[in-house]
């Protein structure tokens, strides 16, 4: 149990309007120019012509397009087999609470503390919150409120900013665009970041695809996107002391990352025991920064159950993904987790996904306990990493091996790989 003392204030449920909240905001602290575009190639891949024609078909597929507020019981695509959406264990996931904020008020001994914890975590499963992020309560507000605000929207005003197929950017009900069965009880509205250029990336998102109604939430998402990079690098620093790395290594490969922000709601389900909100997968990102609201929903796969993550007022849930396993030589783990809907309360929450950029070799150090150990995967790209868990396989437990028979294939081939169980 994490005490009082420890925990950081609470972020209240209420709603507020995304335009009163940015306002607010913006007073307090003017957002710094940005850019929106990345150079060849950016987070959205040019299509080959097998993908091509998987986005022709996935037109189709988009012809059914779900509104979930409005169905009165669970259509056959969401569905799910009783072992992926088996009830979880009553036992909660041990995940420890790290304050972050030792990296820089010089204790040492709380330092080696929140070495220890990470280490211990990430070498099981690769789930911990954190505190003393320095993440604004009211900033956090806002961007959960932003999400609401715009999942109430009308279905066709969602619509307009739809995701393309075989891309990572824009809004989906159910991934419906991309798979016909075991589809997720959520919408969600992706786009990307990354910073140092000419204009705000997020904000020319928001203006460009919805409209300058929307550019007032697409500041606070510009500014929550800033502070979720500074804390990546951060979480980074921590990792090295954790593995007994060069310091510096992780936080300079990330210094450059293009990342992809996710806002998932999770509407009321009729019949909740028959489906899940997203189905059992690994991130094949680097790193994720979950923001929870106070409802819950996250579940992590440990030996065999399926354990719940507890919400704590003010921290953020930190896990593991492939790409970062491959960066630490397999010592610390991508765990299978998964989201559950209830048939009461809608549910929300943002989830940063720390990319490298596109062109960045993967490798992980020569030095240290990491670079000493054989190699379990071979050197390769986000970009061919992404491109692999977009349009061939959906992401499991086996996505790294899979891969890897890919990469050994030439991925110019583009030749389909069997797709694995999760969403």
């Amino acid at each position: 149990m994490v005490s009082q003392a420890q925990q950081e204030p609470a972020l209240p449920h209420s709603s507020s309007t995304a335009k009163r909240a940015a306002a607010s905001l913006m007073d307090a602290r003017p957002a710094q120019p940005l850019l929106l575009r990345a150079p060849t190639p950016s987070i959205d891949l040019p299509a080959s012509k097998p993908d091509r024609a998987a986005a022709a078909a996935g037109k189709a597929a988009a012809a059914s397009v779900f509104d979930l507020r409005r169905e009165p019981k669970i259509p056959a695509p969401f569905v799910w087999p009783h072992d992926d959406a088996r009830p979880a264990s009553a036992a909660e996931l041990d995940v420890p609470l790290v304050d972050v904020g030792v990296l820089r008020n010089g204790d040492r001994a709380g330092l080696r503390r929140a070495a220890a914890q990470v280490a211990a975590a990430c070498a099981t499963h690769g789930f911990f919150q954190v505190c003393g992020h320095g993440v604004g309560a009211d900033l956090a507000r806002a961007a959960l409120d932003g999400a609401s605000d715009f999942f109430r929207l009308p279905l066709a005003d969602k619509q307009r900013a739809r995701r393309v197929p075989g891309t990572v950017s824009g809004y989906t009900s159910a991934h419906a665009d991309r798979f016909a069965s075991k589809l997720p009880w959520k919408e969600t509205l992706s786009f990307g970041f990354h910073d140092g250029a000419a204009s705000p990336v997020v904000v020319d998102y928001f203006a460009g695809t919805l409209g300058q109604d929307f550019e007032a939430v697409g500041r606070v998402y510009q500014r929550y996107c800033e502070e979720m990079k500074a804390l990546s690098l951060t979480i980074m620093e921590l990792l090295e002391l954790s593995l007994g790395v060069e310091r510096g290594y992780y936080r300079d490969f990330f210094e450059d990352s293009r990342s992809i922000m996710r806002c998932n709601y999770y509407p009321p389900c009729p019949e909740p025991e028959r489906t899940l909100g997203t189905g059992p997968h690994c991130d094949p990102t680097a790193l994720t920064i979950l923001l929870q609201d106070d409802v819950g929903g996250l579940e992590v796969l440990v030996d065999g159950d399926w354990r719940p993550v507890r919400p704590v007022p003010g921290a953020m849930v930190i896990n593991i993904g492939d790409t970062f396993m491959a960066l630490s030589n397999g010592r610390y783990k991508s765990c299978l987790h998964r989201a559950v809907v209830n048939q009461r309360q809608e549910r929300r929450s943002l989830a940063f996904f720390l990319c490298p950029r596109e062109d960045r070799v993967v490798r992980p150090p020569d030095s240290g306990a990491v670079g000493e150990a054989p190699r379990r995967y071979p050197d390769f790209t986000w970009a061919d990493l992404m491109r692999f868990t977009q349009r061939h396989y959906r992401a499991d437990t086996r996505t790294l091996d899979a891969f890897t028979r890919w990469l050994s294939h030439g991925p110019a081939q583009d030749a389909p790989v069997a797709a694995a169980a999760s969403t």
